[in-house]
C-alpha cells in the first residue's frame, strides 16, 4: 500500500490522537466487552463467558514477544493503517459467522484473529505516540488518549449495544441484530483506516530501527534491557496488581446487570445496560480520564499518584450497595455507575504515565509494549475465575470481595518510586535537569545533554 502523497510531517496532535485512541479502543472493547454482552445475550453460563473471553486477552499478553519486529520492520504508520484494515474485515467476518450453528466457536477464532491485530496495533500507536509528542506533551495528551480511547468503548458499550437492543426488538431475532451491529462497526472501521492513511503525521523519528547486531540478538537485547531496569520486580508487581480488583470486577459487571433479579443480578435490558453502563458510566469514566491527565500535567504523577490510586478503588464499593439493594430505578443505577467509572478514569491515568516512565529510554516502543502485556496479563489471570467464583458465593460477596483485592494494589503502590515532577508540563517544573524513571534513564538524558553541548 502506498501513502498518500507529501502529507504534513508533523501536525496539530488534536488533528490525528482523537480518532488514532478511537481506532485503538474499538477493536479491544469489541473482544473484551461486546463479546460478553453479545454472549450472555445469546444464553452462554457466566462461567464460560469469564473463562473463554479472558483467555482473549492472551495476544496483548505475549504482544511483546513480536514488538521488536514492529521497530524492525517497516514504519509504524504504515503497520497502524494495515492493521486497521485487517480489523475492519475481522469484524465483517464475525458478521457472516453469527447465524452459523457453530457460532460460539466461530466467532472466539475470529475475535482471536482481531486481538492478534489489534495487539499490533497498539504497539505501533502507542510507539507512534512517543515519538511524535514530547515528554510535557505526552503527559498533557495522556488524558485526552484515555479520553478518546474510553469514547470508543462508549460508542462500543452504549451505542452498539443499544443499537442491538433496538435491533432485536425490530426483527425479533438476537442473531440479526448482532450481526447487524458488526456489519456497522465493520464500514466504521473501514473508513478510520482510511482517514488514518490521509492524515497521520510522518515524525522523522518514525523509521525501522537498523540492529547493529544480527537481528536474532538485538531482538533479544530489547528484553534483555528492560528486565535489567532497577527495581524490575516491584514495577512487574504493580504492572499485574494495579488493577487486580477491577479485572475481577470488569467480567462479571455486564453480567450483573443483566441478570434476572431472582439470580442476584439487577435484569436490566440490553437498551438499559447500553444507557446505564455504556453511555452514562462510560461518559463519567471518560472525564476521569481527562481530569486524571489535567492533575498529573500540573502537579505531576509522583504528587498525583496516592489520591488517584484511592480515588480508583474505593468507588468499586458502590456494586456492593448495587447487589445487597438490587434498585429498579434505572437512573439510581446509572448514577452508582456513573460514580465508579469516574473514580476509574482518574486512577487509570496514573497507570498510564506509569508505563510511560518505565519505557523510558531507546527502545520506547517495544518497553511500553511489553508494560502493557504485562497489564493484559494482569487483566487475564484474575478474569478467568471470577466466574467460577462469582457462581459459587453469589454477586454480594463477589463485590465484597473485590473490595477486600484492592490491597495487592495499594502494597505495589507503596512500593514504587516515580522521578520527582515526571508528567507535569515545563511551564511548571522548576530550573532542573530533565530526569528520567531510573538512575539509568537519567544517565541516557546527561548524555544527550553532553552531545547537544
Amino acid at each position: 500500500m502506498s501513502d498518500p502523497a507529501s502529507p504534513a510531517s508533523s501536525r496539530n496532535p488534536w488533528s490525528w490522537i482523537p480518532t488514532l485512541y478511537l481506532a485503538q479502543g474499538l477493536p479491544y472493547v469489541v473482544v473484551m466487552t461486546l463479546s460478553v454482552v453479545l454472549y450472555k445475550n445469546l444464553e452462554v453460563s457466566n462461567t464460560e463467558i469469564a473463562l473463554y473471553t479472558s483467555w482473549l486477552y492472551l495476544p496483548w499478553v505475549i504482544k511483546p514477544l513480536w514488538s521488536p519486529l514492529v521497530e524492525l520492520l517497516g514504519t509504524k504508520r504504515r503497520w497502524i493503517v494495515v492493521m486497521q484494515f485487517f480489523v475492519g474485515a475481522a469484524l465483517a467476518c464475525v458478521a457472516l459467522t453469527l447465524p452459523t450453528e457453530r457460532f460460539f466457536q466461530m466467532t472466539l477464532a475470529v475475535f482471536w484473529l482481531m486481538a492478534f491485530a489489534s495487539a499490533s496495533h497498539d504497539i505501533a500507536a502507542d510507539g507512534f505516540y512517543l515519538l511524535a509528542l514530547k515528554t510535557h506533551q505526552q503527559a498533557a495528551f495522556v488524558g485526552v488518549r484515555s479520553t478518546f480511547y474510553r469514547v470508543a468503548n462508549i460508542g462500543g458499550q452504549g451505542g452498539l449495544v443499544y443499537l442491538a437492543g433496538e435491533l432485536q426488538e425490530r426483527t425479533g431475532s438476537m442473531v440479526q441484530a448482532w450481526a447487524g451491529v458488526f456489519w456497522v462497526m465493520a464500514a466504521g472501521f473501514g473508513a478510520l483506516a482510511l482517514l488514518h492513511w490521509m492524515v497521520l503525521p510522518r515524525p522523522p523519528q518514525d523509521q525501522p530501527v537498523i540492529a547493529q547486531v544480527a537481528p536474532w540478538r538485538g531482538f533479544l537485547s530489547v528484553f534483555a534491557d528492560y528486565f535489567r531496569k532497577p527495581g524490575i520486580l516491584v514495577i512487574l508487581g504493580f504492572l499485574l496488581l494495579y488493577r487486580f480488583p477491577e479485572a475481577q470486577l470488569l467480567k462479571l459487571a455486564v453480567p450483573f446487570l443483566l441478570d434476572k433479579p431472582e439470580l442476584g443480578g439487577l435484569g436490566l435490558s440490553t437498551k438499559e445496560v447500553g444507557i446505564a453502563y455504556g453511555t452514562v458510566g462510560l461518559t463519567a469514566l471518560t472525564l476521569g480520564g481527562l481530569l486524571g491527565g489535567w492533575i498529573i500535567s500540573r502537579v505531576g504523577l509522583d504528587r498525583a499518584l496516592w489520591p488517584l490510586v484511592l480515588v480508583m478503588h474505593l468507588p468499586n464499593v458502590v456494586f456492593v450497595g448495587l447487589a445487597l439493594e438490587q434498585p429498579v430505578n434505572l437512573g439510581l443505577v446509572a448514577a452508582a455507575l456513573a460514580i465508579e467509572q469516574f473514580g476509574y478514569g482518574l486512577g487509570f491515568t496514573a497507570y498510564l504515565m506509569f508505563m510511560i516512565v518505565v519505557a523510558e529510554g531507546p527502545h520506547k516502543t517495544a518497553h511500553y509494549a511489553i508494560c502493557t502485556g504485562f497489564m493484559a496479563l494482569g487483566m487475564m489471570l484474575p478474569g478467568m475465575w471470577s466466574g467460577w467464583l462469582q457462581a459459587q458465593i453469589g454477586y454480594p460477596w463477589f463485590f465484597t470481595w473485590v473490595m477486600v483485592a484492592t490491597v495487592p494494589s495499594l502494597v505495589m503502590t507503596s512500593l514504587i518510586r516515580i522521578p520527582p515532577g515526571f508528567g507535569r508540563r515545563e511551564a511548571d517544573q522548576p530550573d532542573a535537569p530533565a530526569q528520567g524513571a531510573t538512575s539509568a534513564n537519567k544517565g541516557d538524558v546527561r548524555q544527550k545533554e553532553e552531545r547537544r553541548s
